[in-house]
């Protein structure tokens, strides 16, 4: 059994060669927000969630993304409302958040 009930990466990458990225969608202000958010509600630690960074996780182009380990499911979003959402239902409640997913 895996540690974390579910493990979220938040792609961070920052490409300074004009390709699109992540971090210039502010990646790594909403994976700060999430983390804050995630031990608010209580969900955080052994057991139950943790919100790390990520390096590039090669879908930039279709991000800015998140995946949330052990199910794989990948994600993108546009503000703290989509965040808010992924966090209350996928990892709240075990609900996929299928308009957000890609």
């Amino acid at each position: 059994m895996s540690y974390y009930r579910h493990h979220v990466f938040f792609c961070c990458n920052q490409r300074d060669d004009g390709r699109p990225c992540c971090n210039a969608k502010g990646a790594s202000a909403m994976r700060d927000y999430a983390k804050r958010r995630v031990k608010e509600l209580g969900l955080a630690g052994g057991g139950q969630v943790r919100v790390n960074q990520a390096g590039c996780l090669d879908r930039c182009e279709e991000g800015p993304c998140i995946v949330v380990y052990p199910e794989a499911v990948w994600y993108t979003y546009v503000d703290r409302a989509d965040v808010d959402e992924i966090i209350e239902e996928h990892l709240g409640n075990g609900r996929w958040v299928e308009r957000l997913r890609i």
